[in-house]
């Protein structure tokens, strides 16, 4: 019995992929689920459909592997990080929607902090910096403006967790409360030099310490599924947040070696190894994965908009029907384009962190069309990265190549554009979907289906490395074109 349920639970869509004892995918299903925007900059999700969609997924996976949960070794689980949730402990019954991680809420109390001089605080505890992007100031702004919820908080009544907590307890029918590691470091709460929930943190943002999970290794034993959900009680054995269980997924073992998820956002995450560097150009310290008690840590670039891009100019503006249009468009255009699209809906993150930007598309002329501005869409995600990949340079960690993955690296002309802009070699792996294959190896691990990490190194193979072929002359000329659009967005605001 070796087979793996991975549930990769994203921003936009729920998946279960099924994998086998090599690490190759048996079946899968995915189902999107709604967006909701209630005022400019916030994001929500709905918890209910968010267990609603994985619990379908799974069931929808087995069926198409023609499997019973009884023939599965383990089951993983990969999330949406910094996404917050709070729950009614005793009915089960989420108290607010979901604050999805993209929300810029809290940006007015992320700022009164910054003024006060607690920013050094969280960066040297969490390794991350005041933005509502993490966790806790989205605690923080439900417990102070849903009416008698803080009262609740502090009679022990309600539960938080991020998305992998929310999801541990529906598929453990609220006999386990918890999370791991990785996610923990998402929160702003969690010390991640002592691997503990810090007392000032959890005064500083007024969080009380009784809504917390508790904190396990990445690969831990989570309890079991309630039998009833899907056929029989199926161990939850691998649980870490989507970023660092793609840089698990990539075989990024060694300190030195990266990954770029091309998903809803762009995050670039760099093995570090035992040592928590501390960027000096706003980039994050965070834990890469916890095994056996001994912590990982990687240096992360965390972009907001990249996918949601394509998806914008597909559902917003209506430009191109499937976001797969956007290559052949591409091609059409060629490299030289002078329309910048800064796509930044719910503000800048890496290495900018201005989350009062927002969106504009510059260099506009009469013969400018559909082709041109999809196009500068999918040049921003490069150029974003260019910009994650500079930051690293300048903190000392020189970037020589780049491995790839996510829903957007089938497209070759973004994936060649990667590569001349960062003026490194881009490696796509044979397994895209690296998250859920993280995941999937985390829980494997657990249960002995694989032996340790040289094993699933072993497994990790190359579909196509894409070369550097721009000079630097044309690559400087683009990418300073984006810095002056990137200059106007946060200049004329």
């Amino acid at each position: 019995m070796s087979a793996i349920l991975a549930i990769d639970q994203g921003t936009t869509s729920t998946r279960a992929i099924i994998f086998d004892g090599d690490g190759q995918r048996v079946a899968d299903a995915q189902q999107e689920f709604p967006q909701y925007f209630p005022n400019d900059g916030w994001v929500e999700h709905d918890p209910a459909e968010i267990w609603s969609s994985t619990l379908e997924v799974c069931r929808q996976a087995l069926v198409n592997a023609n499997l019973q949960a009884s023939d599965l070794a383990a089951i993983g689980i990969t999330n949406q990080r910094e996404t917050s949730i709070l729950w009614d402990r005793a009915s089960g019954e989420p108290v607010h929607k979901a604050i999805v991680w993209q929300d810029r809420r809290t940006a007015p109390l992320c700022e009164k902090l910054r003024r006060e001089g607690h920013e050094a605080l969280v960066v040297e505890r969490t390794g991350l910096l005041l933005d509502p992007y993490f966790s806790a100031t989205k605690i923080a702004w439900m417990l102070d403006n849903v009416e008698g919820l803080r009262l609740r908080a502090e009679r022990g009544e309600l539960a938080f967790g991020t998305v992998d907590s929310w999801l541990l307890w529906c598929l453990t029918d609220g006999r386990v409360h918890a999370t791991d590691a990785t996610n923990a470091s998402r929160t702003a709460l969690f010390n991640i030099h002592e691997q503990r929930w810090d007392d000032d943190l959890l005064a500083l943002f007024q969080v009380p310490a009784s809504l917390l999970p508790e904190v396990h290794d990445s690969a831990a034993d989570f309890g079991s599924t309630a039998p009833s959900l899907l056929g029989s009680a199926v161990p939850v054995c691998g649980i870490a947040g989507d970023q660092q269980a793609a840089l698990f997924g990539q075989a990024c073992f060694e300190r030195g070696m990266a990954k770029s998820t091309y998903g809803t956002g762009c995050f670039l995450v760099l093995n570090t190894g035992s040592q928590a560097m501390r960027s000096e150009n706003r980039l994050l310290t965070t834990v890469a994965y916890r095994l056996d008690g001994k912590v990982t840590y990687a240096m992360e670039g965390s972009i907001f908009v990249a996918g949601a891009a394509i998806q914008w100019l597909r559902d917003g503006l209506g430009l191109i029907s499937h976001a797969a249009e956007s290559e052949e468009l591409a091609r059409k255009v060629g490299s030289n384009n002078s329309v910048y699209l800064v796509p930044a809906f719910t503000g800048l993150g890496a290495p900018y962190w201005d989350p009062h930007a927002r969106g504009a598309i510059t260099g506009l002329t009469r013969d400018s069309g559909i082709a041109e501005i999809v196009t500068a869409g999918l040049q921003s995600v490069c150029y974003q990265t260019k910009d994650l990949v500079r930051a690293i340079q300048n903190d000392g960690a020189p970037l020589k190549t780049l491995r790839v993955d996510g829903g957007m690296v089938g497209n070759d002309w973004l994936i060649q554009w990667l590569a001349d802009m960062l003026n490194v070699e881009v490696d796509r792996p044979e397994i895209t979907e690296t998250t859920a294959l993280g995941a999937a190896y985390l829980a494997g691990l657990q249960v002995g289906v694989f032996t340790d990490l040289d094993q699933i190194a072993s497994k990790w193979q190359r579909n196509r490395r894409f070369s550097p072929t721009m000079s630097p002359g044309s690559r400087e000329k683009a990418y300073q074109g984006w810095l002056d659009a990137i200059d106007r967005v946060t200049r004329t605001r």
